[in-house]
């Protein structure tokens, strides 16, 4: 088979082997499986577009279809955030986030959850996500793009509520500023504190650039350029596999 760049060195594959079923005898070796997903992620192309010195597009689809549905895609993702963690000498569990939302536009083959944000003036879907101090996605949810953020912050700000035991503080834009600070500290007990914007002149601002930098990290894969899924939990899943990618780098 070919060798594409998205294809997982033998360090890397050694990470995240453990979590499959290699018991079995197949025709293609489920490394093999994983290294297609990838590349429908980086290139963006559609599952029936995929080389065919991959398997086929239907074998590849299964598996992608059937470890998102078990949780394993999800799994794969936060174990690699531990242990990037650890391996960078931070505590497994954050104590600090930085929550965010990207509008992104919508094709005809997105089909439920689209809806239109006035401010950025896009058609489409909003990803909601945490992320620690590296940048790590601690959360994601992906709802309309016709939420609000303070409506859709605490779908996401619930994701952390029981993983994260010393989780204290979460930083916000200007957009969450009003009653989800009260909403957050009644709820779970942290404190959602608002970094505003200078008055004038381009200023990098505290934390908030993090956050920012994984977006150009989940949008530089191209399936992820827009939002090309038909339902929702594909969008969350697809923004897992950029992360999972770029965890791996560090391997």
């Amino acid at each position: 088979m070919k060798a594409y760049p998205t294809h997982l060195s033998d360090s890397q594959w050694q990470r995240i082997e453990k979590f499959f079923d290699m018991q079995r005898k197949r025709k293609y070796e489920l490394r093999a499986i994983v290294n297609a997903i990838f590349y429908v992620v980086k290139s963006g192309c559609q599952w029936r577009m995929l080389p065919s010195d991959f398997a086929s597009w239907q074998l590849v689809y299964y598996y992608y279809r059937k470890w998102k549905i078990n949780g394993l895609i999800e799994l794969i993702h936060d174990e690699l955030v531990r242990i990037v963690r650890r391996n960078k000498g931070r505590e497994q569990s954050p104590s600090v986030g930085i929550i965010d939302s990207q509008s992104v536009k919508g094709t005809s083959a997105a089909g439920e959850h689209r809806g239109y944000d006035a401010g950025k003036k896009v058609t489409g879907r909003k990803r909601h996500i945490i992320v620690d101090t590296l940048g790590l996605v601690l959360g994601v949810i992906v709802h309309s793009a016709s939420v609000q953020d303070r409506d859709g912050a605490m779908s996401v700000i619930e994701l952390l509520r029981f993983r994260f035991s010393r989780m204290v503080k979460i930083f916000a834009d200007g957009g969450y500023a009003g009653k989800l600070i009260d909403q957050v500290a009644e709820k779970f007990g942290w404190v959602l504190e608002i970094v505003h914007k200078k008055e004038s002149g381009f200023k990098v601002l505290p934390k908030r650039w993090i956050v920012e930098r994984t977006f150009a990290w989940i949008n530089n894969d191209r399936r992820n350029s827009k939002d090309y899924e038909r339902l929702i939990e594909s969008s969350e899943t697809m923004i897992r596999l950029s992360m999972i990618r770029c965890m791996l780098k560090n391997f």
